[in-house]
Order: structure tokens, then C-alpha cells, then sequence
């Protein structure tokens, strides 16, 4: 029986945003378009790295030059909140891949859930960060240059590690704000149906700078953490 085109489109418009999606006209089709986002996604990354990457050459060079002031500056750290937002971090790199699983798999209520509990794990990491480890610093004078006014500091150079404590940390946090940003976004674009397993580009690229994010702390961490 032939079918009508008022059947058709009928049909094309009971259909999610995800399996209607069509590729933007200048690429081929929605693998094309698929790759030249993950490729752009990738490039990015990697100037994530090397803004990164110039912290910890700081802190090499610094911690070679003045160990002592290092090495005190970190015993005044605890390091079980530090080990507790690691474990919240390695949890919400699984949830996040799991969403890009379950955005594949056309499985809508597991990729909400997902990024659902993604979005918790990065608010709990902010919250450990500034309610327990940076506001009482905050109250003790542990801040960077001009503004350290802590008196029981062993070397001069402390107000330095301070400076890089606060820097890498700080910058860390912005981008886990940026990423609570983004899922955000993920959540209300999957409520209206836009991914499934013909669609998932945004999903897989959010996926890929969360993991960026955890493996950047799980560098911080021991570096700043546990050197004494």
C-alpha cells in the first residue's frame, strides 16, 4: 500500500529530536559531523593540558628551589577531604561514562540518572572545597603573597606554595563549576529528547572534558596532598 506524505509526516513528527536530527550542511552526513566534533573536542583538551601542564612545571621548579616551604605547606592540608574529593571525582567519572553509554543504548530514564547524580558529585566536590579546606584557610591567613598573615610559617617562601595551592586548586574548581554548567545543559536538552543512539555528540563531549577534569585532580592530589 502506498503511503501518503501526510502519513509520513505524521510519523516523522511523533519521532524524538534524536532520531530527526540531521548533520549541518557542511558535513556529509551525521558520522562526518560526528568525528569533526570529537576531533574539535580533543583539540581543545588539549590546550586544557597545557594550561595544566605550565602549572605543574611551576611546581616542580619551585619545589626544587625551596622543598622546605613546600613540604610544610602541605602538612598544614588535610588530606582526607583531599581523598574524599578524589573518590567523588573517580564516582562521577563512571556516572559520566555511564551516560554516554546509556545515550547510546537509547536509554533515556539511565542517561538523566546519570548526569543527575554526575551534577551531585561535582556540587559535593565544590562544597568540600570551599565549606571545609578553603574557608578555614581562609580565617587562618594561609592565603598567597600580600595577604598571607599566618605566624607559625617555617620558611619565607611559604607565601609561594600558598600561591600555587590556591591558583591550581582555584582553577581546577572553576572548571568543575563549568562542567556543572554543562550538565546543566545535558539534563534539559535530554528531557526534550535530543539524544539517542543516532545522536549523542554534546553527551560523549561533556563526557570527555569531565574526564579531563578528574584526571587534572588526581595529579593535585598526591602533589599537593601527600608530599610531606
Amino acid at each position: 500500500m502506498a503511503s501518503f506524505p501526510a502519513d509520513k509526516d505524521l510519523l516523522t513528527a511523533s519521532l524524538p529530536p534524536s532520531e530527526t536530527y540531521r548533520a549541518a550542511e557542511h558535513f556529509r552526513d551525521r558520522d562526518h559531523e560526528f568525528d569533526a566534533v570529537k576531533f574539535g573536542v580533543w583539540l581543545f583538551l588539549a590546550t586544557e593540558v597545557l594550561l595544566f601542564s605550565g602549572l605543574f612545571v611551576f611546581y616542580a621548579v619551585m619545589r626544587m628551589l625551596y622543598p622546605e616551604a613546600f613540604i610544610h605547606g602541605s602538612s598544614l592540608l588535610d588530606w582526607r577531604w583531599g581523598l574524599l574529593n578524589t573518590v567523588v571525582l573517580l564516582y562521577s567519572s563512571y556516572t559520566v561514562a555511564d551516560s554516554v553509554r546509556c545515550a547510546q543504548s537509547n536509554d533515556q530514564r539511565g542517561l538523566q540518572r546519570n548526569l543527575i547524580i554526575t551534577f551531585i558529585c561535582g556540587l559535593l566536590f565544590l562544597f568540600i572545597k570551599f565549606v571545609f579546606e578553603y574557608y578555614p584557610k581562609y580565617m587562618e591567613g594561609k592565603l598567597p603573597g600580600m595577604w598571607y598573615t599566618y605566624p607559625n610559617a617555617e620558611s619565607n617562601y611559604e607565601p609561594l606554595w600558598w600561591g600555587l595551592y590556591w591558583g591550581a586548586t582555584g582553577i581546577h574548581a572553576s572548571h568543575v563549576i563549568i562542567g556543572l554548567g554543562l550538565f546543566i545543559w545535558l539534563f534539559i536538552r535530554s528531557r526534550r529528547g535530543h539524544f539517542g543512539p543516532r545522536h549523542y555528540n554534546a553527551v560523549e563531549g561533556v563526557g570527555l572534558y569531565w574526564h579531563i577534569v578528574d584526571i587534572v585532580w588526581i595529579f593535585l592530589f598526591p602533589l599537593l596532598y601527600l608530599i610531606h
